[in-house]
Parts: C-alpha cells; structure tokens; sequence
C-alpha cells in the first residue's frame, strides 16, 4: 500500500471508529478521571494547567517532534477515540491531521483548536498565503495566555462540576504568564537592536519578533515540509554578513543541515557566524528536563537566544 492509500486508509479508519459507539468516548468508567488529548507537547502543557488533576491529559506527538510532518497511526486513532475532547493548535500546524480534525468535527465530535481562539486580527497572516494564519501563536507569551478561556471553557463542558476550578486555574496561570512575557521583554531590551536579530531553520518566531522587537528572518517558511533552496542560504548568507550577526540557530524539531549549510555559506564570505541553539520551537524539551514545560522551554529559549547574541560567539 503506498503512502497516499495508506494515509487515506487511516483517515477513513479514524472517522469510523471516532463515530462508533460510546464505549470509547469520554468516561471509560466512574472511578477514572475524564481523558482528553492534545497534540503537541505545548498545547498538552497549556491544557494540563487548566485540566489537572480533574482531567487526565494524553499527548500524541512527544518532545521533538516535527507536527507539520506528523502523520497519525491506526494507535493514534484508538487514543483520539478515547478521549472527551480533542485539543490541536490549529491553522494547519498539524498539517496532515487537519482533514482528519475537520471530518471529525463536522460529525459533532467534540474538538477544540486552541490558537483558533485567539481573535484573528491579533494573528499573523503567512508570507505564502495571505488568507492564512501563522499557527506559531505560543511564541508570545501573552497571546498564548489569550487561548486559556477557551481550554477553561471547553473542559467545563466535560466536567461541568468543575467549571469554578478550571477557571480559577486559568486565571492562575495566566497571571504566571504575564509576568514570564514581562521578564522575556525585559531581557531582550538589554540587547542592543542592531544585534537583535534571530535567524532560524523555519519562520516559527516571526509572533516573538512581533512581541519582543526582535527581526527574525527564517529559511524555511511557516511549514517545515519544504527545502531551502540555494539562492535562499546565499541570500541569507548575504545578509549575515552584511549585518555582523554573531549567531544562527538550529531548532530542537528541525534537522540542522540547512542552518550548518548557512553557516558554512557565511564563513565563506570571511564571517564567522556561531551556531546557537537548538531553539526549542514546535515542542517542548524531553521530560525530567527544565524545557519539560512552556514555562520552562521559554526561559531556556531565552537564555539561549540572550547568551549568543549579547556576548556576539564567533561572529565578532
């Protein structure tokens, strides 16, 4: 069976057994916790400071994991099964699952795209189709915390019982994310302009230049599913030079060969650029680890980001 078939296969396979029987859905029984899932690492995050310890929360793709690339599994589709809702980012990051989501959805499945909630004048249209939305929502720290009502929202439905904690959850953790957006700002403004410059694998970060004053220039665009081309990294190459920029970084779900080549690119033309990183951009860092959480990825994101660019590495 070819990749396409066997795509088409799970999707048809998916909708069948989401839509059969109650026995899968929701509350498998009395004495469990209500389940749900999310997809990525941050949304699960996100989800679990609103949801836990009422709601058991389940994740489909671990840390690393590139979710424009994901494709579900016939054991992806038991775990969605089991779940009250379903929680993704939304605006195609989840590329592949996206047909998925809107069969399921249009079935009356219970599902909720959380950078959806967000009002649409607030996003970031795509360099390649304006009519989009660039799904990177998280990258600003306060934009993320505008989708807590929503999670509030949706898991009170479930758990109606439970709608006054999940609120005064969100509201808990929105607090926390308001003073982690003012420490982010307030460590990027030490950094003088002319080097505040990111430079990454994919346009992941352009919500954080917006945030933070910072440019951000990516090789790839808003999807990982495509190539840089040549006269991209020398275009690229170009203005690192131009510019002096001391770091370039690699990203913890995107493999490194396309910024090593634009560091090579560099070094060519007598600059010297460091390679910094990796970034942690479509999901959290492993378990057990400080990037364990959004909080957590953030701060090392920061630090990260602070560390190459205000101390200049090799490119000075």
């Amino acid at each position: 069976m070819g990749r396409g078939r066997a795509r088409l296969w799970i999707m048809g396979f998916g909708v069948a057994v989401l839509l059969s029987g109650c026995k899968w859905g929701g509350r498998e029984a009395e004495r469990e916790r209500p389940r749900v899932l999310a997809t990525t690492t941050i949304v699960a995050d996100l989800v679990r400071r609103v949801a836990e310890p009422d709601v058991e929360v389940m994740v489909l793709m671990g840390p690393g994991v590139d979710p424009h690339l994901y494709e579900p599994s016939a054991g992806d589709i038991r775990r969605m099964a089991g779940a009250g809702v379903i929680f993704y980012n939304g605006h195609h990051l989840e590329g592949k699952m996206t047909e998925l989501f809107a069969r399921v959805r249009e079935r009356g499945r219970k599902t909720v795209a959380v950078a959806e909630c967000i009002p649409s004048d607030r996003l970031i249209s795509t360099p390649e189709a304006p009519t989009m939305r660039d799904p990177h929502v998280w990258f600003d720290v306060g934009l993320w915390a505008e989708a807590l009502p929503c999670v509030a929202g949706a898991l009170a439905e479930l758990v109606p019982e439970k709608a006054a904690a999940f609120r005064a959850r969100a509201d808990s953790y929105g607090a926390e994310l308001a003073a982690l957006d003012a420490e982010v700002r307030e460590r990027l403004a030490a950094i003088p302009p002319a080097r505040r410059v990111l430079i990454t694998a994919h346009d992941a970060f352009a919500y954080f230049g917006r945030a933070y004053d910072v440019e951000v220039r990516g090789l790839l665009g808003i999807s990982t599913v495509a190539e840089a081309g040549a006269s991209s990294v020398q275009q690229l190459a170009d203005f690192i030079v131009n510019r002096r920029i001391p770091a370039v970084f690699v990203e913890s779900s995107v493999p490194p060969r396309a910024i090593r080549a634009l560091a090579e690119a560099a070094a060519a033309r007598g600059h010297r650029v460091a390679i910094g990183g990796p970034l942690f951009s479509d999901s959290l860092g492993s378990p057990g680890t400080a990037a364990a959480s959004y909080v957590g990825t953030v701060r090392a994101n920061l630090e990260t980001i602070v560390t190459a660019l205000a101390g200049g590495g090799e490119g000075e």
